[in-house]
């Protein structure tokens, strides 16, 4: 019995076990089956979800592919009915199954973030990036929404508006990535509340104001990023510790109103970015005092003051960018007793003057130096450089020294260089490769140099990029230049070249995404077939040379890869070949003699943004077909043979337009302009992620174009994207301008000269706030000026000549400073502000007034000895018609009268 019961309290005992054990595995094998996202922050993000557009293509592609990171709409997939932690983007805490992380980087989203957005209940957010979308509005309403990222609710109390101020430092947030969007509007200082930040992005926004001094509080922040945006004041002494001295200091600036103060400093920073901001002011010395700094770029400001030196020799630093701002002095790095460990110094292109130091061979561990535009004012020592055996990228352009630079024995000293920039300095060298290695130097510049002979370079077979523009090289181009495999970049603008080196096919079929620039030389003939041959050319450029004969059909080789084709200012006859440039961006073929009609084929150019074919033979209709290519940005038919009237149709990109002296005829309807959408929205307050995407065309080719902007033709040698124009002129428009033509809010020229206008100028150009050139001389408009114009404050040339036009010129000051001359031929117009402007014309000069009197004085005087001489005759006459004496009855009589004794002296 007893072991029965042994037997029987082993089984009860086990069975007991194994149920709790059962229970206790059930529990932990229903983790993966059961939904760990609490149903709330499912709910908030269902709805976040709902308050922004998915688009169809990236804003920033490149980079995201860069990174790994395919664009696409990641909340696309977030459905109802799973998990929401396992949803793309998000990452949940395992245990309470609240959201920490939220990741929508790269996900095509567009939109606006409100103060009641549902990420406000997404309380536990340690992690969120947003980075590279299209969300736009201010700035401040989601860094206060984050500020409120806690379960406490003050806003039943009333306190909504303090609540930023009341709360604290109660947010869980350690990582917000901002970057690439369009953020707008000043940073809000309640910032200072996400004091838990380690990592904060804002950069290429739309960002502005200054820095708020409760930046400071961000104690634990380590990697600061505010690039690009419209950033002004001076860097916060926030930023440095401050010890006692510092404090001192700070005490006594802040009397004198030099930058702000803040409690609090960044001790932990490692990483400060303030590049392609409006930053002013100097270079706060207490900035040192990060000594955990290692990386500072502030290029692109607007910093003056010496070259704060210290920074370079800090123990922690290892990279400093202050280039393009306006930095003066020398520069200096003191006494050195052991290598510093800088590895990348760019000091290029501020206001720097003096001897480059010695000490400068003690910088050993530099891997890239920029010293472009530094000011020598005399001899260089270039064996100063021979030291930097590290270097991998030298920028040393526009030194102003006397020294020549031997490109030979200069190369010598370096190892690893791949990228030599030597442009606006002399060089010379002997005629044999530079280079013993030749796996260096993929990149060589040498523009401006004052080479005569094209350098030997045919050993450099890892050669991707040359560029010996603005040179005084002639005759034929080498013919081992197109042998290099890796080439990718050319240029050999501005020189006098007449001709091409004989090549082969199998040479030239080598070379693949060419970039090739040849303006400005002295090419004769045909151009040169092997340019077909190219595997792939993604920019040709042979404006301004002689070339003749027909566009080549064989161009159509690079129909997938051709980008821009520029052949203006050459002797290019027939037409336009079809359906070979179907890849386009540019097309500039104006300045030749060209002929025939436009392709209809350009239809299908949807990548086309820039057609240029101003200047040619071209006998066409409105080509009103161009509307429907999505992209087309600026249209240039200017000085050909088009006729007939201008169709209505919508050209939403169309940003510039310039259809002027041709024979458009007919009348525009009132509402012609209202699809020109591009001209009306406003694109002024646009940032760009670097300097250079201001501009249409990329970084090795810019637009250009000529256009009549203030009564003379501008060369826009870069046409900026938000640049807006529209000219008419020289056609034989009639009617009324249309009303619509106030729509063109963003407009800058806007030229409507020589027509035969009629009627009004419509009142509603009053709406074109940003207007600075106005012409609509030379037509028959009549009425008033409209009084609103006046009003434009940026409108400094209008051209209001020869029309009918009546009554009170308006009195801006914009009209009292125009010349008179711009009234001519409306004599119906009056006013003060024309009696102001014309008062040099209607009132002589103190000579002109001196003659003015000089004449009346003589007229006075011949007056003054006519009247007694009139008064003598006179009497003379009574006297003898009175006797009639015989002579005077007959003048045939030819006795000589008597004098009479009466005569009156």
């Amino acid at each position: 019995m007893e072991g029965f019961w042994n037997l029987t309290s082993t089984i009860s005992l086990t069975l007991s076990i194994l149920f709790l054990f059962g229970y206790s595995y059930e529990d932990v094998a229903a983790v993966p089956t059961k939904h760990l996202c609490r149903p709330d922050q499912r709910d908030a993000l269902l709805q976040l979800k709902n308050e922004f557009e998915v688009l169809n293509s990236s804003f920033a592609y490149d980079y995201c592919i860069y990174k790994g990171i395919k664009p696409h709409g990641k909340t696309e997939t977030w459905m109802n009915n799973s998990d929401c932690c396992t949803w793309e983007g998000i990452k949940c805490d395992a245990k309470s199954g609240e959201v920490i992380e939220l990741d929508l980087s790269c996900s095509n989203l567009r939109g606006k973030f409100h103060s009641k957005s549902s990420l406000r209940n997404l309380h536990s957010l340690t992690t969120l990036l947003l980075s590279h979308n299209d969300f736009s509005g201010p700035i401040m309403s989601l860094i206060g929404i984050l500020s409120l990222l806690t379960s406490l609710d003050l806003s039943r109390n009333g306190f909504s508006e303090f609540i930023p101020s009341l709360i604290g430092n109660l947010s869980h947030l350690t990582f917000l990535d901002l970057s690439s969007n369009s953020f707008s509007g000043p940073i809000p200082s309640w910032i200072g509340n996400l004091s838990h930040l380690t990592y904060l992005d804002l950069s290429l926004n739309q960002i502005s104001g200054t820095i708020p001094s409760s930046i400071g509080n961000l104690y634990n922040l380590t990697y600061l990023y505010l690039s690009f945006n419209n950033f002004v004041g001076e860097i916060p002494s926030s930023f440095g510790y401050l010890n006692q001295m510092n404090r001192l200091h700070v005490y006594y600036n802040r009397l004198n109103g030099s930058f702000p103060i803040a409690l609090l400093n960044l001790t932990e920073l490692s990483s400060l970015m303030l590049d392609g901001n409006e930053f002013t002011g100097t270079i706060p010395p207490n900035i040192t005092s990060l000594s955990k700094l290692t990386i500072f770029e502030a290029g692109s400001n607007a910093f003056t003051g010496a070259l704060p030196s210290f920074l370079f020799t800090t123990p922690s630093i290892s990279t400093v960018d202050l280039s393009y701002n306006q930095l003066r002095g020398i520069l200096e790095f003191g006494n050195i007793s052991s290598p510093p460990k800088l590895q990348v110094l760019n000091v290029g292109n501020n206001n720097l003057r003096g001897p480059i130091p010695a000490t400068l061979s003690k910088f050993t561990n530099l891997v890239r130096l920029d010293l472009s535009h530094y000011k020598t004012r005399g001899p260089v020592d270039f064996n100063i450089f021979s030291h930097l055996k590290w270097l991998e990228d030298l920028h040393l352009t526009h030194l102003n020294t006397t020294t020549t630079i031997d490109l030979n024995d200069f190369l010598s000293y370096f190892k690893r260089l791949r990228v030599l920039v030597l442009s606006g300095n002399l060089v010379s060298f002997t005629n044999k490769s530079p280079v013993s290695d030749p796996s260096l130097l993929p990149e060589l510049q040498l523009s401006g140099c004052g080479i005569t002979e094209f350098p030997e370079f045919a050993r450099l077979k890892n050669l991707e990029s040359l560029d010996i523009s603005n040179n005084k090289i002639k005759g034929q181009v080498p013919g081992w230049l197109w042998t290099l495999p890796n080439l990718t970049y050319l240029n050999l603008s501005n020189n006098t070249f007449t001709g091409f080196g004989n090549l082969t096919t199998v040479l030239v079929s080598r070379l693949s995404s060419l970039i090739f620039l040849a303006s400005n030389n002295n090419f004769t003939g045909e151009i040169p077939s092997f340019i077909c041959d190219l595997r792939s050319v993604y920019i040709l450029d042979l404006s301004n040379n002689n070339f003749s004969g027909l566009i080549p059909r064989c161009l159509g080789n690079l129909n997938r890869s051709l980008e821009v084709l520029n052949l203006r200012q050459n002797r290019l006859h027939g037409g336009l070949p079809e359906n070979i440039f179907e890849s386009l961006i540019t097309l500039d073929i104006g300045h030749n003699q060209l002929t025939g009609k436009l392709p209809r084929t350009l239809i299908h150019f949807t990548s086309l943004e820039v057609l240029n074919v101003e200047s040619n033979i071209i006998n066409d209709t409105f080509p009103y077909w161009l509307s429907y290519l999505p992209q087309l940005k600026v249209l240039v038919l200017r000085s050909n043979a088009f006729a007939g009237p201008i169709h209505q149709t919508s050209f939403s990109k169309l940003r510039i337009v310039d259809i002027s002296h041709n024979h458009f005829n007919g009348t525009l309807p009132s509402d012609y302009f209202v699809k020109w959408s591009a001209i009306g929205i406003s694109s002024l307050g646009k940032k760009y992620d670097k300097p250079d995407e201001m501009y249409m065309g990329d970084f090795y080719y810019h637009d250009s174009m000529v256009l009549m902007n203030k009564g003379l033709e501008m060369e826009l040698v870069r046409i900026l994207k938000i640049y807006t124009a529209l000219d008419f002129s020289g056609n034989k428009f009639e009617g009324e301008i249309p009303r619509s033509i106030g729509l063109l809010k963003e407009l800058l020229v806007l030229n409507l000269s020589n027509n035969a206008f009629t009627g009004h100028i419509p009142s509603s150009m009053g709406n074109l706030t940003a207007l600075e050139s106005l012409d609509v001389s030379q037509n028959q408009l009549s009425g008033e000026i409209p009084q609103e114009l006046g009003e434009l404050s940026f409108l400094s040339y209008m051209n209001f000549s020869h029309n009918q036009l009546t009554g009170l010129v308006p009195g801006g000051t914009q009209f009292q400073r125009l010349n008179c001359t711009s009234f001519d031929g409306n004599p119906g117009l009056s006013g003060p502000s024309l009696d102001e402007i014309c008062r040099d014309i209607h009132t002589p000069t103190p000579h002109e007034t001196l003659e003015s009197e000089e004449e009346v004085l003589s007229w006075i005087a011949v007056v003054i000895g006519v009247i007694p001489g009139f008064a003598f005759g006179w009497v003379i006459g009574y006297i003898l018609f009175s006797y009639k004496p015989e002579w005077f009855m007959n003048p045939f009589v030819r006795s000589k009268p008597r004098r009479s004794s009466n005569t009156t002296h």
